[in-house]
């Protein structure tokens, strides 16, 4: 099978460096992977995905793209943005929370606002519908329907997944896991916020059968989602030409998921404020706030050590999506 084909969108490779003084907190040898600086619509490791899927589409001569995720989805700001550089219609269906997040719901009311990233969006001329809270299905449901509309009025449509999560992004990350191989050498841990599986599954395959251990810190509630994973996998294994893994080759670490998916929690609040006061590098509410949060935890129970890499994924956009109230109600839980 021919290597996937791609458009530049990022500005690769992202900078790598160390945490100096995050490392002197956590007696352990910290650095960080800087997807936060992709440099394409605000940053964030999805404009990896989009090189690879944007390629996909315009070879397959969409005219427009359907996605879905939650309101304040850091994926459909990036592909609104890829889709305005190369002039297709962009359209997703979102809502703010899924139902297994509702007990969450007051942690999560100041992302549910006009701003961060659905500003963005309205600036990208993304045609962003906004649903009635319900279960991923129903969303999936409505994603459909909204592109059989585009359809219906003479549209070529090309679907994507919630987050992009697909065997042609993991493929972006297992290419991702070479490009942190050719700037470093080698480290013991790969930590990150892991929740629609690509980038998970993508760096996987890279270290698999190397001495890096990959942990996803989960965003999600979903215990079976490494199954998903796994099966997934699947297409990027056919794309290299290898062996599948399974659901045991994948680590993920489901203690730091606070109320629900999109719903910020005390201790990722309280990671928040500490990477920003100690390396000045500022962390999302959503998934790598919490992926932090864990790093810290089980760095502090001595669980992982030694030479550590934090992939930050991005999704600075969503911080101004919270009320000034609702950052100084978890700010009043750091101090």
């Amino acid at each position: 099978m021919p290597l996937p084909r791609k458009v530049p969108l990022a500005q690769l490779p992202t900078p790598l460096h160390r945490l100096d003084r995050m490392s002197d907190r956590l007696e352990l040898d910290l650095w960080i992977k800087r997807d936060d600086l992709t440099g394409f619509a605000g940053g964030g490791n999805k404009g990896r995905k989009l090189e690879y899927l944007m390629a996909d589409a315009l070879d397959k001569g969409a005219q427009a793209v359907v996605s879905c995720g939650t309101t304040q989805s850091n994926f459909v700001r990036q592909l609104g943005a890829a889709c305005a550089v190369f002039g297709l219609k962009c359209a997703a269906a979102t809502m703010a929370l899924p139902y297994d997040t509702q007990a969450g719901r007051p942690h999560a009311a100041a992302l549910l606002s006009s701003g961060g990233n659905v500003l963005l969006d309205e600036m990208l001329g993304v045609d962003l519908r906004i649903y009635a809270d319900g279960d991923w299905d129903e969303l999936y449901s409505h994603a459909e329907r909204l592109a059989q509309e585009y359809e219906t009025n003479g549209l070529k449509v090309y679907r994507i997944p919630i987050g992009g999560s697909s065997p042609l992004s993991a493929y972006a990350f297992y290419e991702a896991g070479a490009e942190v191989r050719a700037q470093a050498e080698p480290f013991e841990w790969i930590v990150f916020g892991s929740s629609s599986g690509s980038t998970h599954t993508g760096l996987t395959y890279s270290f698999h059968g190397k001495p890096t251990r990959v942990l996803g810190i989960s965003s999600d509630p979903e215990p079976d989602i490494l199954e998903e994973f796994a099966e997934a996998g699947k297409g990027l294994a056919a794309i290299l030409g290898i062996a599948p893994l399974t659901a045991a080759d994948f680590s993920m670490n489901f203690d730091y998921v606070g109320p629900g998916y999109a719903a910020p929690s005390e201790e990722g609040a309280r990671a928040i404020e500490a990477l920003a006061r100690t390396e000045a590098i500022f962390l999302d509410p959503v998934y790598s706030g919490k992926a932090f949060a864990g790093l810290m935890d089980l760095a502090a129970r001595r669980e992982i050590g030694g030479r550590v890499l934090f992939w930050h994924t991005g999704g600075l956009p969503s911080l101004f999506a919270m009320t000034p109230t609702r950052v100084g109600e978890l700010s009043a839980g750091i101090r």
